[in-house]
């Protein structure tokens, strides 16, 4: 019997990771609101509530939930950690075989779920919410906007809305990918890379009700600097000489430009070369691409020491058909 128990808790249907710091007037309404769908929807599942080291009462407020309702799980941190960890810690932990992530606030609607799950059962790997008619004051829409703008262009994936964190993804595919920094924003485009099949579905977005907005410019700036890294991680993370490579010899030839022009104006001119700046420049070039050409070497043997060492494959199977 304890084993059977044990069987239907690994097979859950669906999992729901709600990140939590200082939500403690949004929790109860929250829990409401998505038990009533999640009933309905007549999947079997769990919630999982992380706090991410909250000083108020949301601690509290979600061990009573789970006094009531024993498919409310809860993950405490020691402190805060950010929303990637909480993510990451989210995952690790759920047994649904698909996985939905949603903000704690109330601005996410949890009337959207069976949206996201519909897409999902047409067969893509990971649906995205995409917040079209956004509740938020324009200081927070246009960077989102010009964020969101620039992450489609540099992934090459086309979203709308990177930010949203109500999203869903099938579980095989979210646990072979690994969070850093703050790269839960940028969770599709490193999915994409594996070759997970990527869905936008519009979701509603409702005003914050209750506490304050985590949002702020140090977030935006952090956001942009991940997204560098995973560019970086999706296009380059298995060949780096390609890119340092490419600066490189970038850097080396505009240097053997530069130079060879102040030779040629040296012997046809006899223009002196002790005092011209331009020279300095050009032996810098190369010496700069020079090591740029050293870090792409080095970052090959790193890369090939991990592979080798975690014998992990660098590539991503869907089927075997034998």
């Amino acid at each position: 019997m304890v084993e059977e128990s044990s069987r239907r808790q690994e097979d859950l249907d669906l999992s729901v990771v709600i990140p939590v710091f200082n939500e403690e007037e949004n929790l109860l309404e929250l829990y409401g609101k998505l038990k009533e769908v999640l009933e309905r929807t007549g999947r079997s599942y769990e919630i999982i509530f992380v706090d991410d080291g909250s000083t108020d009462r949301s601690l509290e407020i979600l061990k009573s939930i789970h006094e009531i309702d024993r498919r409310v799980k809860v993950i405490r941190f020691r402190k805060n950690f950010g929303q990637t960890a909480v993510l990451s810690a989210g995952f690790d932990h759920a047994k649904g075989k698909i996985i939905v992530t949603m903000d704690a606030d109330l601005q996410n609607d949890p009337e959207d779920i069976p949206l996201l799950l519909g897409k999902i059962e047409e067969g893509y790997d990971v649906v995205s919410g995409w917040r079209a008619d956004r509740k938020d004051p324009i200081s927070k829409k246009i960077p989102s906007r010009i964020s969101n703008w620039l992450a489609s262009k540099l992934t090459g994936l086309k979203l709308h809305d990177f930010g949203c964190t109500l999203k869903a993804y099938r579980k095989e595919i979210i646990k072979n990918v690994r969070l850093y920094g703050d790269h839960h924003r940028y969770i599709p485009a490193l999915a994409s890379w594996q070759g997970a099949k990527i869905a936008e579905v519009k979701v509603r977005h409702h005003p914050r009700k209750h506490g304050k907005s985590k949002y702020g410019f140090k977030r935006l700036l952090r956001g942009f600097l991940d997204l560098i890294v995973v560019k970086f991680l999706v296009d380059y993370s298995t060949r780096p000489m390609h890119f340092f490579g490419i600066l490189g010899l970038l850097l080396i030839l505009g240097g053997f430009i530069l130079g060879l022009s102040l030779v040629i104006e040296r012997f046809l001119f006899h223009i002196s070369l002790s005092d011209r700046p331009l020279l300095l420049l050009a032996v810098l070039l190369i010496i700069v691409g020079l090591q740029f050409l050293m870090i792409g070497l080095i970052g090959e043997l790193v890369i090939r020491t991990y592979f080798e060492t975690h014998k992990k494959p660098t590539y991503v199977i869907e089927e075997v058909i034998e």
